[in-house]
């Protein structure tokens, strides 16, 4: 039955073609690409997202990611993407689908980063439009889970936009940036409609119950 199915991948996803965006999951040969941007885009995404490890933009500390992705994706617990440009497959960001409940929930929560060059120019909006139809479809998720600061308008923009509503207020929700932050909850349901592409990014959205975005600590 789908309302219980689980998933059990050997080998990672292929590719996820958007609208101008790709998306694949993380593989050892990108840590230098992603390691450059994230930390040329340092003071863009500190507001946005929980402290950084000093040894956070590591190789070793990547290695470590690479494997613990894997363990999640075959556990069925988390479904890690980062985000590159079609034309030239330069990379852009990352989002990811973390906590995933399965039984009689069937809820994952979405969480992205975009690095500061290409914030503002769609990229972000066009790949969660790809992530959707793949998480309700090939994953078999009835519902997505957000959380955003609400003073990010930018990511309340991104996810209304996206087919996502507006559900709550959390307390203290997650430590971003050293403190206890209050959120805005936000959910889609995989009948709902996505909406119309907007040119809208958001420098960093946090998924919920999860200590980062697709980086899971950095």
């Amino acid at each position: 039955m789908s309302l219980f199915r689980t998933v059990s991948w050997p080998e990672p996803p292929t590719l996820i073609e958007g609208d101008g965006v790709v998306l694949r999951m993380p593989q050892m040969a990108d840590f230098t690409a992603w390691a450059g941007l994230r930390e040329a885009s340092r003071d863009f995404l500190t507001p946005w997202e929980p402290l950084w490890p000093t040894y956070d933009l590591t190789r070793g500390s990547f290695r470590r990611r690479i494997r613990r992705y894997a363990r999640d994706v075959r556990e069925d617990s988390a479904y890690p993407f980062l985000v590159f440009r079609a034309g030239d497959r330069a990379l852009l960001g990352g989002l990811s689908l973390s906590n995933v409940r399965r039984g009689v929930t069937q809820t994952a929560s979405l969480g992205y980063w975009m690095g500061a060059p290409f914030a503002g120019q769609g990229y972000m909006s066009a790949a969660v439009r790809t992530l959707l139809p793949f998480a309700h479809g090939a994953l078999g998720l009835r519902r997505i889970e957000a959380a955003c600061l609400p003073s990010n308008t930018p990511s309340i923009r991104l996810l209304e936009g996206t087919g996502f509503r507006r559900e709550g207020y959390g307390r203290e929700y997650l430590c971003i940036n050293g403190e206890w932050q209050d959120h805005l909850l936000f959910a889609r349901l995989g009948r709902d409609p996505i909406g119309r592409p907007k040119a809208v990014d958001t420098p960093s959205l946090v998924p919920v119950q999860s200590e980062n975005d697709i980086n899971g600590g950095g």
